[in-house]
């Protein structure tokens, strides 16, 4: 596909007007999505025109009275842009939801004291969570019974063995 000077105009022109290279890759069509990034870097077209997402957005933000007080800062949460998606444009919520994840408190489960065993003194009905450095004269594993489920007491093996979609979360 060549880039003739009537094609590279229309691309300006849609860059210009906040098209998604997609989107550009379609109304110009016989290109694809790269091929009009490619072309976008080459003619170093940085200024993009507004979506119509982005007044909307700056609209609300500066109607707010003045009198409200201000609040205090949080992370912004990105979202997709409605009109004229673009890997090169990211927009922000003014307020991101703020989530809390909390377990469930389960009172039977207790801090265990440690018994503070050597690597000599444990058996298969002692917990095996290893508390220190390993290299210093401090080392030693838990030691408190740990039933016939696991290697670790009740609550070494809550925090070991987490459920997967408690993991996820955390990320």
């Amino acid at each position: 596909m060549n880039w003739t000077d009537e094609r590279v105009e229309l691309l300006r022109k849609l860059w210009a007007e906040g098209l998604s290279a997609s989107q550009i890759a379609a109304q110009l069509g016989g290109v694809s999505r790269n091929a009009v990034i490619g072309k976008v870097h080459r003619l170093k077209l940085s200024g993009r025109g507004r979506t119509t997402a982005a007044p909307a957005r700056q609209k609300k933000a500066s109607s707010a009275p003045a009198s409200r007080p201000a609040r205090a800062a949080s992370p912004a949460r990105a979202t997709a842009p409605t009109v004229g998606a673009t890997a090169l444009q990211v927009q922000f919520d003014a307020e991101p939801a703020a989530r809390q994840h909390l377990r469930a408190v389960d009172n039977n489960v207790v801090v265990p004291i440690s018994r503070r065993l050597d690597l000599t003194q444990l058996t298969e009905r002692t917990c095996k969570w290893p508390n220190g450095d390993p290299l210093s004269e401090d080392f030693h594993f838990c030691g408190n019974e740990a039933g016939e489920n696991g290697p670790y007491c009740a609550y070494h093996a809550r925090l070991a063995f987490q459920p997967a979609s408690e993991r996820r979360r955390v990320r």
